[in-house]
């Protein structure tokens, strides 16, 4: 009988995941095609284009040798995040919450802090130009600079993901736990309960605040406009991502249509109460939500310029406030 549950929970997790999965590889071209294009008035991609011809693309192109001082944990961070990405949505399907450690809010932090430090690893570990080593004074013939240091393009993306990390992210899990005062648990399934039984949490007044700082930090933590100072075009280029090549840089173009998805799927658990489940049409909602949220992400990237770190810093920190007075509000 134990044997049968236990297989029939692992069966809906991997069903649950393979439907999330492929929606999400749609979720890159939905806002390229429909949201920036139209914005734009052009045609823009076909849907299938960023999140699934991309990466299939990349599949097959020429594999790289990255000047690295440690090339294998550089060529698998990408993986490593996608992992990261694959545990959070599994520690929000109802059958993992037979697990505590894993299907609690401590987890799901956990989780995306590792793929937040990932973005710093990768600029930190690159030491090429465009898979070319930068001794210059080795390449100038006549160059006086024998001794000059050498500044790395990732370099800077690097420093700038760790500013991220320090004190960018801090919107976001304010967000996290803003319905922790309404539940006083910071277990999934108390929170899921809770909702299921008192309606949602975002209809109150903690957590319609909660929510605008939650969208805000999902710009934040997906690095997109005006958010997106890691990767910036007119310097940093693609910033901890510009070395990746071939299948690495497939593993990064799913990763981010599936970190869209699973970010939505986080928002309709903590706010809305409702888990992915393949066996639930409550399933319906989590894609809706994820939907709502990648045309407003596009919609708000599209009129924003990227922000300098003179007008990131008090914008995060308005949104940390509205977060903190979240919590305060859902105390009272």
């Amino acid at each position: 009988m134990f044997s049968n549950t236990l297989l029939n929970s692992v069966v809906a997790v991997i069903l649950t995941v393979l439907v999330c999965f492929v929606i999400s590889t749609f979720l890159p071209g939905i806002e390229r095609k429909y949201v920036h294009a139209r914005i734009q008035q052009r045609i823009g991609p076909a849907v299938i284009a960023p999140g699934i011809m991309a990466p299939i693309k990349f599949m097959f192109k020429e594999n790289v040798e990255i000047s690295s001082p440690v090339p294998k944990l550089y060529k698998i961070l990408p993986i490593l995040c996608f992992i990261v990405v694959l545990c959070v949505l599994i520690a929000l399907t109802p059958q993992a919450y037979k697990i505590p450690a894993l299907a609690s809010l401590v987890a799901i932090v956990g989780f995306l802090k590792v793929e937040e430090i990932c973005y710093v690893l990768m600029g930190a570990l690159s030491k090429s130009v465009m898979s070319v080593r930068m001794p210059f004074p080795d390449r100038v013939k006549g160059a006086a600079h024998l001794k000059a240091p050498l500044s790395f393009i990732e370099d800077i993306s690097a420093r700038r993901s760790l500013r991220m990390i320090t004190y960018g992210s801090f919107p976001l899990y304010l967000a996290l736990f803003a319905p922790v005062t309404a539940v006083r648990s910071i277990f999934l399934q108390d929170i899921v309960a809770f909702q299921q039984a008192n309606g949602p949490f975002l209809f109150t007044v903690s957590g319609a605040i909660a929510a605008i700082v939650f969208f805000i930090g999902y710009m934040i933590i997906l690095n997109e406009y005006p958010f997106s100072i890691i990767k910036a075009k007119s310097d940093v280029i693609e910033g901890p991502y510009m070395e990746y090549a071939a299948k690495y840089r497939a593993v990064v173009f799913i990763t981010r249509g599936f970190f869209m998805f699973v970010l939505g799927a986080v928002f309709s658990v903590l706010f809305l109460g409702i888990p992915p489940n393949i066996f639930s049409w409550g399933i319906l909602v989590n894609i809706i939500v994820a939907l709502i949220f990648v045309f407003m992400m596009g919609i708000f990237s599209a009129f924003s310029p990227v922000f300098t770190n003179r007008q990131l810093l008090p914008t995060i920190l308005g949104a940390t406030l509205l977060g903190i007075l979240s919590i305060v509000v859902g105390l009272l």
